[in-house]
């Protein structure tokens, strides 16, 4: 049987080795280890893992600041054991120091290397005796970087693209954790009846100020296991992705497409603002995302979506001219990173040939859409070139459209940034096809 810090150990190697993403590997994990692990080790399992994981630029520069040697002589096992240690004792209050030292060690004697659990134990308490403090060195973009442990690049970005004040929020915003938000399924059921099926299995739901089929879920555990969501009474979707589908305005009765689904939760939202009624298209490229699709719209029971395979980049004539479309397009995540925070660390510094796809499929999107016909552009990055630049070049290069205000914001284009709603950060923008 594995310790919750052995499994983090694993988990930790696999996910720097760019396997999976981390919510799909620690998902994974801990079903394979359900019966062998208590519910308080499963959430330390959690925590440290998701703790190292957010903090490794911030732990990688302590563990640099005290070698000899460069740090990147350092194997795979060991180097993520120095950081599990150094991230309990900095982060987590519940583990006394020498609980964090001597499990490091531990782990340490379970490698090949008989001299790793000395040089643990030395580095870690090392340094307890310098006061535990971030190696610093004044210098302004080195030290948000330490402290906030994101890349550079990304924090002169946010500070070129919203200011230094938004930057900072959001780098603050990203090392909390994110709420649990589900989309209550009221097209189905009675508001009361959901929010008491949750309180009947002991989870504390908090309605939302913005959509009252919007709730925030505390102690719930794993989701999938809740009667309320085996019943199809709700699925989990992030408020701002919920204000994204209440921009697209789809009424009953109406065409809409959402042509980059997978795994659907965005069009289970709009078919559910449609009573069910009409025609949803959801489509996704790859076979098993639109199996994902066509497994959530049964277990909601919306029988107006039809999902299947279909290339976003390229024209497809058997897709019919659309009321309204969703073109929620692929993109870098940088506005999620609270929630897979392995994504500031493989985002692309200049991801042209991404602004290329993101376009390329905005301008098929728009083929599809009927005079009249509202088109929503969105990401869940926070990068003024793969959302404004990509919208705004739209517009010129397609005179036949025009901007529409949003309903819920004052411009025809927002930027939602983590700390407006302690939602995730999200781009919005809205046209319409002149009649």
């Amino acid at each position: 049987m594995s310790s919750p810090r052995e499994i983090c150990l694993r988990l930790l190697v696999s996910t720097e080795r760019g396997q999976e993403y981390s919510n799909i590997a620690l998902d994974a994990a801990l079903k394979a280890s359900k019966d062998d692990l208590k519910p308080i080790d499963r959430r330390f399992a959690a925590a440290l893992y998701y703790g190292v994981l957010e903090r490794k630029l911030t732990l990688d520069e302590i563990i640099r600041s005290r070698l000899s040697r460069p740090s990147d002589k350092l194997g795979a096992e060991l180097r993520q054991i120095l950081r599990m240690g150094l991230y309990q004792l900095l982060y987590m209050d519940s583990v006394p120091e020498s609980a964090a030292v001597n499990e490091s060690v531990k782990l340490a004697r379970t490698l090949k290397n008989p001299a790793a659990p000395g040089f643990v134990n030395a580095l870690l308490r090392g340094f307890i005796r310098s006061g535990k403090k971030l190696p610093l060195t004044g210098v302004k973009l080195k030290d948000l970087s330490i402290t906030y442990s994101c890349p550079e690049w990304i924090i002169d970005m946010w500070i070129n693209d919203y200011g230094e004040q938004t930057a900072v929020k959001v780098l603050e915003a990203s090392l909390k954790r994110a709420p649990v938000t589900a989309q209550l399924n009221t097209c189905r059921f009675k508001l009361e009846d959901i929010i008491s099926e949750l309180e009947a299995g002991g989870i504390d739901v908090k309605l939302s100020d913005f959509t009252d089929s919007c709730a925030e879920l505390s102690d719930c555990g794993s989701v999938e296991e809740l009667s309320a969501y085996k019943k199809g009474m709700l699925h989990i979707q992030d408020l701002s992705c919920q204000l994204c589908c209440r921009e697209v305005g789809a009424k009953p009765g109406e065409t809409v497409l959402d042509l980059c689904s997978a795994p659907g939760g965005k069009a289970f939202t709009v078919a559910e603002m449609m009573g069910g009624r009409g025609r949803l298209i959801a489509c996704d490229l790859h076979k098993n995302r639109v199996r994902l699709i066509e497994s959530g719209a049964k277990r909601l029971g919306l029988g107006c979506i039809e999902a299947f395979e279909n290339d976003a980049k390229a024209f497809n004539p058997e897709i019919p001219p659309a009321d309204r479309i969703l073109c929620d397009v692929p993109c870098s995540g940088l506005g999620v990173i609270r929630r897979k925070p392995e994504i500031k660390y493989r985002a692309e510094e200049a991801p042209a040939a991404l602004i290329k796809t993101q376009y390329e499929i905005l301008d098929i999107s728009s083929r599809y859409l009927k005079p009249g016909g509202t088109l929503v552009y969105s990401t869940c990055t926070l990068r003024r070139a793969e959302n404004d630049g990509v919208a705004e070049r739209f517009l010129c290069e397609h005179t036949d459209f025009e901007p529409v205000k949003l309903d819920n914001f004052t411009d025809w284009k927002t930027t939602i940034t983590p700390d407006i709603f302690n939602s995730d950060g999200f781009f919005i923008a809205k046209f319409r096809r002149k009649p």
